[in-house]
């Protein structure tokens, strides 16, 4: 059901508006990236931008709020197994590592929330990113037991992923790159 004063079509809008800002956003960050690259890649113009979203912060933060989305059910989908099942922290820990690679596969939500970190200190946009790792611990949290060390393990194996991602490390023949990537 659309949210009060919307309609089903201008949800769908919103949300074609939302992936081509995070695809924007992913190259240029929220300093570099205009408004109106983001209207011609969803096909839109520019004003509708702003009939949608107040402004472009408001915009980045409603594509944080997305991608924040986008990673609780990802996580939650690809830890399921092991919610339902008997599990050690360990293991628990091991599929919300794993289910964070195949989520980041996705260069484009990587590079995205890299740039959000970089961005936090605009208001709005540091709301939504704080959002974002409150949902995040809370849904590790779930799956290891509450165990603070466990999710500081995910946040830190999760960031040295970021890191080995952005920087192709994987194509990387170097033994500073295997270190990083585990091999």
């Amino acid at each position: 059901m659309p949210a009060p004063g919307s309609t089903a079509k201008s949800d769908e809008r919103r949300r074609e508006v939302l992936e081509a800002a995070v695809e924007c956003f992913s190259h240029k960050g929220f300093y570099g990236t205009t408004t109106h690259e983001i209207a011609a890649l969803a096909g839109i113009s520019q004003p509708y931008i702003y009939r949608l979203f107040g402004n472009k912060h408001e915009l980045f933060a409603g594509a944080v709020d997305f991608v924040s989305d986008i990673m609780e059910s990802t996580l939650a989908a690809q830890t399921a197994e092991v919610s339902i099942s008997p599990r050690t922290t360990a293991q628990a820990l091991s599929a919300a590592q794993s289910a964070y690679r195949a989520l980041i596969d996705d260069r484009d939500v990587m590079m995205f929330l890299m740039h959000a970190n970089c961005a936090a200190d605009e208001p709005l946009v540091g709301d939504a990113v704080r959002r974002c790792y409150a949902k995040q611990v809370n849904l590790v949290g779930q799956l290891v037991n509450s165990d603070d060390e466990a999710i500081r393990q995910w946040f830190g194996a999760g960031m040295l992923e970021n890191v080995v991602t952005a920087l192709g490390l994987a194509d990387v023949d170097e033994p500073w790159a295997r270190a990083m990537r585990g091999d």
